[in-house]
């Protein structure tokens, strides 16, 4: 069974690891198609604004017309191709900041969230030619940038489109003191990219509600599942205590009855009969084989009783002669076994409020355990402490407890060692009860052990009960 539980434990583990990932792999793919259609939405609405917007179109045909009138030189060979872009960027310099407003003022037109940035980036420049073609700029060949609005970093930038402008254009220069026309075709190419500020935590709000009710989900599958192991735990333990109780109560009934059933059978005898001090006996042995069944019942009964059921009769007791009775008693009980107890008394109180039937019960399953598993030597530390409580130790060099079963000592029907061996005869209600009695006191019982090395049972009862 345990075996059973152990594989179901690693399986549902190993099914909620595998609804994890699942689970992970599907909000990511949430987020990218978040991401992607957010970037897709701003994309398109921002490479429509130089369509539709006159201020910035005004600004373009102003640079558009400087540069055509530069590559005019050019192509009448009084400007350079340095003369060319040099003349570009500057004029795009002059006019960059009025750009940049500009845009922004779209952008806000438009409802587009404010603080998208934007810029064009010249990628190449080409004169056409039906002979040669002539190349002025191209980006990817040379590490110069001319760029027209805001800065944008290469790992931010997010690609919106390429515009390609091409224009047949026709201009007059005065060459070698003739007027000619000169004409050209221009190639010129453009990249927009555009970096949305806080774009990721925009689409982490867009998914805020996706992403609470995945962890609410993911909650209530890891709750169900632990409620659900905790219960086969608890049902397992259960039944695990329920079957070693028969065991136990089996093999105390064992006993008594097996005498019963031969007292019977000789007083059927007509032998016996005749005897009447054989039959005297055989009478008293059913007597205290009747009452030895007797009292395993009421152990049974009395020994289940709830802290809140159990009905106090204090009574002012004084501490040194009670204990000392409890201690003398006992070891009357067991004058066959060679059991010592030494005891020492400290604090300023000699007198406490209890039920002087219950507290001695409790002393005694105590002491009764401690002889039951291998202790030979008591140690009994009576005080007083600080918060004004009784602190009664008992301490034993017996088998001592292990850590797994001190967890579950003060159980109904726990018994401490293997369950299959019923050398050691109860049935596991001793420590619950005293356990009992001590709370009905408001007092408490704890146990230090180490297996092998004894074991301190400490009861605590205050005096303000």
């Amino acid at each position: 069974m345990k075996k059973k539980i152990n594989l179901l434990i690693s399986l549902s583990i190993l099914g909620l690891i595998a609804l994890s990932i699942i689970q992970g792999y599907l909000i990511n793919n949430t987020y990218k198609l978040k991401k992607e259609a957010f970037i897709t939405e701003t994309r398109q609405s921002i490479s429509k604004i130089d369509d539709f917007s006159p201020a910035l179109d005004s600004l373009s045909d102003i640079w558009q017309d400087n540069f055509l009138n530069t590559i005019a030189d050019y192509k009448a060979s009084t400007a350079t191709k340095s003369d060319i872009l040099e003349g570009l960027q500057s004029i795009i310099d002059s006019i960059n900041e009025t750009y940049r407003v500009e845009y922004q003022k779209e952008l806000v037109k438009k409802n587009i969230p404010y603080g998208i940035k934007f810029h064009k980036k010249i990628r190449t420049i080409i004169l056409q030619d039906s002979v040669k073609n002539d190349t002025i700029f191209n980006f990817d060949k040379t590490p110069k940038s001319i760029v027209l609005g805001d800065p944008i970093s290469d790992e931010d930038a997010i690609g919106v489109s390429s515009t390609l402008w091409s224009t047949d254009h026709t201009s007059n220069r005065v060459i070698n003191g003739e007027d000619k026309e000169i004409t050209f075709y221009l190639v010129f190419l453009t990249q927009d990219k555009m970096d949305i500020a806080g774009w990721k935590k925009i689409v982490f709000k867009q998914m805020v509600g996706l992403l609470l009710l995945s962890l609410l989900i993911f909650a209530v599958v890891i709750g169900l599942l632990y409620y659900s192991i905790k219960s086969l735990i608890t049902q397992k333990k259960i039944a695990d205590i329920k079957t070693d109780f028969v065991n136990n109560i089996t093999h105390e009934l064992k006993t008594p009855l097996a005498t019963l059933t031969l007292a019977t059978k000789m007083l059927k005898k007509e032998e016996v009969k005749q005897q009447p001090q054989l039959v005297d006996n055989t009478v008293n042995t059913i007597e205290r084989q009747n009452k030895r069944l007797q009292k395993l019942i009421d152990q049974v009964l009395n020994n289940s009783l709830g802290y809140n059921e159990i009905q106090l009769l204090k009574e002012k007791v004084e501490i040194k002669p009670y204990i000392n009775t409890v201690l003398d008693d006992f070891l009357l009980s067991v004058k066959n076994e060679d059991v010592t107890i030494n005891r020492t008394f400290e604090g300023s109180h000699t007198t406490i409020d209890l039920d002087k039937f219950y507290v001695t019960t409790a002393l005694l399953n105590i002491l009764e355990n401690a002889v039951k598993y291998a202790s030979d030597h008591i140690i009994i530390d009576c005080m007083v402490d600080s918060n004004h409580e009784l602190n009664i130790s008992i301490k034993d060099n017996g088998i001592g407890i292990s850590d797994k079963d001190k967890k579950q000592v003060f159980e109904k029907f726990f018994r401490v060692g293997n369950k299959e061996i019923h050398n050691v005869k109860g049935l596991g209600l001793g420590l619950y009860y005293t356990n009992q009695i001590i709370k009905a006191h408001d007092g408490k019982i704890t146990v230090v052990s180490k297996e092998g090395h004894g074991s301190t049972f400490t009861l605590t009862i205050p005096f303000n009960q």
